[in-house]
């Protein structure tokens, strides 16, 4: 690659991530060309029979660009980290990168606005968000986005218009910490997206999007495999909230039965005192696992365990209220099925308020641009 092209100011060199790629990669990579870009293809191991797709793309770039290679396919994410340390080490004076996919969804128009914004925006992760709205939009692409955005909405709070876009703009400092991001696969963008939260703002961009036709567009994403691996990385932080909540209940029967055992007797009000102190160590252990475990809050501790309290006083009262209500409503009702369900519904909602209100980070990190 041209030494002086990889040191020039406000370098953002666009990385094309690719698995067996066809004359749609060829087509990107001219019109980047023509715009003299700095390209990075990355071949994740497509094997001989894809070779001369990598090779018209080396002599189109000549000088402009470089073709990284692995020798098996390891996945998208793994694609992106080899690209990403390659410009670390490489190239000192880039702001940072572009991310493109192969297959020709991305004009160069989009990777153009994406790349001013990443410009104007530099401590911030910018997405090129599609419009999934159209005839010509494969309808899995916009179930699969309608499904993602809903659920990563609910579980870590980020209110996205697109989840999977591969267009993204990303800053070298974010470039660092995502090389010690786990995934290697198309679980590592969902990744990319979670690990935002308190560190960098996400700016929208809206971009336009190419498909051929919605019948014969090509993908590499697995629908069951690819959607199992996101989807386990969304549910991760409420599986950790289940935990702390299971582990938490558990601790707080166990500290009970030992405390009754040890002072039975010795005090009229023992039931009340070892409630009361179990109650306390338990709440404390719950703070301390959602505080570092499940929301990895950056708000202060002193702020998070006052509103962590109120939040706990206020679902104890509902729980009583609602209980109550519900037994007189439901005439002839258990207590004990009335609070299962009461409880569970107040699981859910808490999750929500604890992760809005209590842990929350106090940056930003959300930014619409150009709409």
């Amino acid at each position: 690659m041209n030494t002086d092209k990889s040191q020039k100011e406000n370098l953002i060199p666009v990385i094309i991530p690719s698995y067996e790629p066809d004359a749609r990669m060829t087509e990107l990579v001219k019109e980047l060309a023509a715009e003299e870009k700095v390209v990075i293809i990355v071949d994740d191991g497509s094997g001989n029979d894809y070779q001369i797709f990598f090779d018209e793309a080396k002599e189109i770039l000549k000088d402009n660009g470089i073709i990284l290679r692995h020798e098996v396919n390891r996945g998208k994410g793994a694609a992106l980290k080899t690209a990403f340390r390659y410009v670390l080490e490489t190239m000192k004076s880039a702001v940072g990168v572009v991310t493109a996919d192969s297959d020709g969804q991305h004009s160069v128009a989009s990777i153009n606005d994406v790349s001013k914004s990443l410009l104007s925006n530099p401590d911030a992760l910018i997405l090129g968000v599609r419009c999934l709205d159209g005839d010509d939009v494969p309808w899995k692409s916009k179930a699969g986005n309608l499904i993602t955005r809903k659920v990563t909405k609910y579980v870590s709070g980020l209110d996205l218009s697109d989840t999977q876009t591969g267009l993204r703009g990303i800053s070298k400092a974010f470039m660092r910490e995502l090389l010690v991001v786990k995934g290697d696969r198309f679980e590592f963008e969902m990744r990319m997206l979670l690990e935002t939260k308190g560190k960098c703002r996400i700016v929208e961009v809206p971009i336009s999007t190419i498909y051929e036709s919605k019948d014969n567009h090509s993908t590499h994403f697995n629908p069951f495999a690819d959607s199992i691996r996101i989807y386990r990385v969304l549910g991760e932080s409420f599986i950790r909230y289940i935990f702390s909540s299971l582990s938490s209940c558990v601790l707080d029967i166990a500290l009970f039965a030992v405390l009754c055992f040890l002072i039975r007797g010795k005090y009229v009000g023992y039931i009340a005192i070892s409630t009361v102190i179990a109650r306390i160590i338990s709440a404390t252990y719950n703070f301390a696992l959602n505080y570092k475990m499940v929301f990895k809050s950056r708000e202060k501790v002193e702020k998070a365990a006052i509103k962590y309290i109120i939040l706990a006083v206020v679902q104890m009262a509902l729980s009583a209220f609602l209980v109550t209500m519900g037994v007189r409503l439901l005439a002839g009702a258990a207590e004990t099925i009335v609070k299962i369900v009461v409880d569970t519904c107040l699981f859910f909602i808490s999750y929500k308020i604890q992760q809005k209100f209590v842990y929350i980070s106090r940056r930003p990190f959300m930014m619409r641009s150009g709409s």
